[in-house]
């Protein structure tokens, strides 16, 4: 009662097939396969370490000097 035979997969297979249809399990497969793709290469590239000269990552915030008088403070607060 505890295993499945052959027979009880392709059976659960051809009633998968029959609902979703091959189209969007090979699209699926592709998205899957896309994902464990760009996990591994994540994985591979977050051992390591930034060069010291490198660009900042798009969206990152750098952090500003204090000589830089084209930003404006919005949260100061003027003594009265």
């Amino acid at each position: 009662m505890g295993t499945f035979s052959i027979w009880h997969w392709l059976i659960v297979l051809l009633i998968v097939v029959m609902v979703f249809g091959t189209k969007k399990l090979k699209n699926m497969g592709s998205d899957l396969g896309g994902a464990v793709k760009g996990f591994k290469d994540g994985m591979k590239d977050g051992g390591t370490k930034p060069e010291e000269g490198a660009a900042p990552v798009a969206g990152q915030v750098t952090a500003s000097t204090p000589a830089d008088k084209t930003t404006i403070d919005v949260e100061a607060k003027t003594k009265s």
